[in-house]
Formats: C-alpha cells, structure tokens, sequence
C-alpha cells in the first residue's frame, strides 16, 4: 500500500488516456429512486421506493479548473490558479438523469421531482455515481466512483450555488501566481458552454428531452438551432456543468495479455482533522485483476 498527498497519483495518467480518446466518452451510472409501485424489480428500501440502477453515455469536457483549451472558444477564461482532481461533462437540466445527481434525488412516478430536490433549478447535488471509461488503445479501464456536483447559473448567487462551491473549493488546489479573487465560478460555467460547438449549444434550445413530440413547444424552442452568443438566454437557462469528485478509482490495465495488473486508489481524510483538503491523501493498493 502506498500513500501519498497533493495532486492525485493516478491524476496524469488518466488526463492522458482521457484526452486520447475519439470521442472521449465514458458510462455515468447513477441510481434512481422510484415508487416500489411503478417498479418491476430494484431493492426496496422498506420505504415504498426501489432503487434502480440507469447508465448512459457522456462526454469528458476535462478536470475541473483545466478547462481544455479550444481556440474556437470566445469566451474569456479563468487564469491558471486552480488545479483539481475532479471530472467534468456538461449537460441539460431537464434530462432525465438530473434528479439522481442530487442525495436526495427522489423521484415520483412520471420523473417528477419530489420536495426536498432542488436539481430543476439550482446548483447542488451529492448524488453517488460512476463513470467508467474504456482507453481502447493503452487497453486500460478506468472507474471513478464519487458523488456529483451541478454548477448551475446561481453558483455565485444562493445559498445553494455557495454550497456547492464550498464543496469544489475543498478538493481545488492554489497554484502560485495571481490572487484566487480573480477565479470566478460563472466564468469558468461560460468557459465550458463556450468549448461547446453552436451546433452543441443549440441543443440546449431543444424541445424538452423525454416529452412527447406531440406536447406543446414554448417559443424558441426547437431542433437543429445554433447558438453563437455565449449568453442566449434560452440556452444556458437549460445548461449544466456537472462535476465528479472522486474518492474512489479503480484502474485495470490489460496491455498485456498474460499478465494483466489492477489498482485501486482510495481518498482518505486527514488523520489529524478528519476532514477532506485539495491535498488530501490517497492510498494506492494493487489486486489481481
């Protein structure tokens, strides 16, 4: 077993094979909690709810506070202070998957949200979650297991926006150089809605995702839009930036064919407060894969 602090030992490795990825894409699974009534099998949790497992394919948008450069990008971008161990990917607040980000992400018959989940309209979350990738080329399975945070357009204005970034500051490292007041939450959101293609953020002006297609359309609402100001109103209303803090990474390397390695790694606290910093340790351990 080794131990170590600061960035993340497995940190570089992954960034490598994640960003050598065409397209780089990777399984987020998450667990959904519905009425044991509207469900054919799942866990019951004694409460009239099953838990039920979901997947679906997202794309990697890069590690929090590094956002990848994209010389197409307009939008200005945060200066270099920041580093993380923390995934990205960006998507629609009225998925489907939205209300199982949040702990509490409860969810009544139909998809509405139950009280208590704030996942239509402000930042939050904690909900569990995996995202797994498969690196084909270095033969390389990765699986970060964590909980979710949703960095929505209140990030810098409620309570709920300052909790979250509480929660993403404790994992986000100071570089040298200048101060962290110039960091700013919303700009780094715009950054990562300005990596998008027009063609990308005009999805967010879709119809609502899972309604039917017959189901009446607010205005401006429609398929196939681009969308070129970095502020259309209609488009970032619908957009999220979604944040993985890991605590748990399982790396399987199957390159070679006859003996093939695995190793986890797993975030603990400080031994001395019990509580979680950017420089934070992780104990590496190797199994059989």
């Amino acid at each position: 077993m080794a131990t170590t602090r600061g960035s993340a030992p497995w940190r570089d490795l992954f960034v490598e094979h994640a960003e050598n990825m065409k397209p780089p894409e990777f399984v987020l699974s998450t667990i959904r909690r519905i009425p044991a009534a509207s469900a054919s099998f799942g866990i019951n949790d004694g409460h009239g709810f099953r838990f039920v497992p979901r997947a679906r394919t997202c794309v990697y948008r890069g590690m929090w506070a590094s956002i990848p450069v994209n010389p197409k990008n307009d939008a200005e971008l945060n200066p270099d202070i920041y580093e993380a161990d923390m995934l990205t990917f960006t998507t629609d607040m009225r998925m489907d998957k939205m209300p199982e980000l949040w702990e509490d992400g409860a969810v009544a018959a139909g998809g509405d949200a139950l009280e208590g989940n704030g996942a239509s309209t402000s930042s939050g979350g904690g909900g569990p979650v995996e995202a797994v990738f498969w690196a084909k080329e270095p033969m390389v399975q990765w699986r970060i297991r964590g909980k979710a945070i949703v960095v929505g357009p209140d990030i810098e204005e409620s309570d709920d926006g300052r909790a979250a970034q509480k929660a993403l500051m404790s994992r986000m490292r100071k570089k040298e150089g200048p101060s962290d007041d110039q960091w700013s939450f919303s700009r780094e959101v715009t950054a990562h809605f300005g990596n998008l293609s027009p063609g990308m953020r005009g999805s967010f002006r879709n119809p609502p995702p899972g309604t039917p297609v017959d189901s009446p359309v607010d205005d401006g609402l429609g398929l196939g839009q681009k969308v070129t100001d970095l502020q259309d109103s209609i488009a970032r209303k619908s957009f999220r930036v979604v944040v993985i803090v890991p605590y748990e990474v399982d790396r399987t390397d199957l390159s070679d064919p006859e003996r093939g390695r695995r190793w986890i790694y797993t975030r603990t606290t400080d031994q001395k407060t019990g509580s979680e910093s950017g420089t934070g340790n992780w104990e590496k351990v190797e199994l059989w894969p």
